[in-house]
């Protein structure tokens, strides 16, 4: 996964030491079917998103992040969960801590194909269909799917 530019200048000034940054997710609901990619990075199945560029919009983010990463074209519906990530060390020993916003959208356009830079491949998944993924990524789709339609968030 390429690292955005402005982490990379960050990253000059605090080195390895833990860095708060804004992370997008979407939830691309087609139907039952949800839009899944395979990361390149470590190879499992997960929701497209990625990190908020500096004075980028979060609903734009998103939107950019599925067209590079999966090709589909998606409109947003709305916030489904605003959650605080644990900590994270990557091997190099960068420290991350993400606040992720996840939001649920629809296609509208575009086809399904993987960038191979960040997507490994690109598929559609029905509710009893889906390949194993973190916790944290079952929970943003099962909040997606929710009909009252408030965010969910931890107190």
């Amino acid at each position: 996964m390429p690292v955005p530019e402005f982490v990379t200048r960050l990253r000059a000034h605090v080195g390895r030491e833990l860095l708060p940054l804004v992370g997008v997710t979407a939830v691309v609901l087609d139907g039952d079917r949800v839009l899944l990619h395979r990361r390149s990075d470590d190879g499992r199945w997960a929701t497209p998103g990625g990190i908020l560029e500096p004075g980028e919009q979060p609903a734009q983010a998103v939107v950019r992040e599925v067209r590079e990463e999966t090709g589909v074209l998606i409109r947003v519906e709305r916030l489904a969960t605003v959650v605080t990530q644990e900590p994270h060390t990557y091997p190099n020993g960068d420290q991350v801590q993400f606040l992720d916003l996840a939001f649920r959208c629809v296609p509208v356009g575009g086809r399904p194909r993987a960038d191979g830079d960040e997507s490994l491949e690109v598929a559609w998944f029905g509710p009893e269909e889906l390949p194993p993924m973190a916790d944290r990524i079952l929970e943003r789709i099962r909040e997606a799917r929710n009909t009252s339609g408030e965010p969910y968030y931890l107190l």
